[in-house]
């Protein structure tokens, strides 16, 4: 690869990738009141190598304890109308439990099969509205360190200052403020051609990717990262529980299903440096080069050409001569 005067390059490069998330939110769980949401909330731990997750909506359902119940009637598996609609023993296929073997009234115009498992069953009531908007003015810290280690060069993907508070008040801006590592959520899911509202709802997954360019006969500092952000999934959700025991002894969870912005960071560059030997070489390897075309141009325009005879004699001069004559 050969490439801006480039004649030794290193592209496969070791990175390391450091995340962290702020801001604060409030927001009511369904039966369990008025909650403050922090980074120890929202921020899940990552679902992979590079993830991370903010949460940005949820559906709760509080107080929830192992024992018998009425199955949802969004299940189509757990309608009934009958108890030998409900086998006992089996579990509600895509439901909450395991069919006991009766079929109950789940409210004025549904029955479904009764089951043991986690009661109440899991609320499926999604808000209109994404509950933590306010996440749309998080920030998300990113710090890189790229090595490439055939040139011994490493370099970070933060600004080096003195100044304390130049990472609490920057933001970056890839024209005003490109060395600023702190990217505003609502500004990376625009750049990657969404709205935040209307992904925040159902969730979903954006790409980060860092792309390093380096050419090591300048100074550097010129040495500076390209982030560049993209779409890949429009829903993303999963479900996580608190357990605690109640004043009864009994073991019960709070059943919260998070929808929210999953970010995949991905880093990729290469570094480049002129070396007297591979220059040696790619310009032998040149001269070779055309030097095997002129013979195959000529062979082309000589046997293969519609006007191969012209071709021949101009590059041929034919001479005639006359009888040989041997004097004794």
């Amino acid at each position: 690869l050969v490439r801006k005067g480039y004649q030794d390059t290193d592209p496969a490069p070791r990175a390391a990738v450091v995340t962290k998330l702020k801001g604060a939110a409030v927001a009511e769980v369904g039966g369990a009141g008025r909650r403050l949401w922090d980074a120890a909330d929202y921020a899940r731990p990552p679902q992979g190598e590079n993830v991370l997750f903010l949460v940005t909506n949820f559906i709760a359902t509080a107080k929830q304890a192992q024992g018998t119940c009425p199955e949802s009637p969004s299940v189509l598996d757990a309608v009934c109308t009958e108890d030998a609609d409900c086998p006992v023993g089996n579990p509600v296929v895509r439901g909450n439990g395991i069919k006991t073997g009766k079929c109950v009234t789940f409210n004025t115009t549904h029955s479904t099969c009764e089951i043991y498992g986690w009661c109440p069953v899991e609320n499926n009531t999604l808000p209109r509205k994404p509950l933590l908007a306010e996440a749309e003015n998080f920030t998300l810290f990113i710090k890189n360190t790229i090595h490439f280690t055939k040139f011994n060069f490493s370099k970070c993907n933060t600004l080096q200052t003195n100044d304390p508070t130049y990472f609490k008040s920057c933001t970056y801006d890839p024209f005003f403020n490109p060395s600023c590592p702190v990217f505003r959520v609502r500004d990376m899911v625009e750049a990657a051609g969404e709205t935040f509202g209307d992904l925040a709802l159902l969730g979903g997954s954006i790409g980060v990717r860092i792309e390093w360019d380096c050419d090591l006969d300048h100074p550097a500092a010129q040495c500076q990262p390209q982030y560049s952000f993209s779409l890949q999934d429009r829903r993303y959700n999963f479900r996580t529980a608190s357990y605690y025991w109640d004043s009864q002894r009994r073991l019960c969870r709070n059943l919260l299903k998070l929808y929210g912005i999953r970010f995949d960071i991905s880093v990729h560059g290469q570094a480049g440096k002129f070396s007297i030997i591979p220059a040696a070489v790619s310009f032998g390897t040149g001269i070779a080069f055309f030097g095997a075309a002129t013979v195959v141009c000529d062979l082309v325009l000589l046997y293969l050409d519609a006007k191969a005879d012209f071709y021949w004699k101009e590059k041929f001069e034919e001479v005639r001569m006359g009888p040989l004559r041997i004097d004794g």
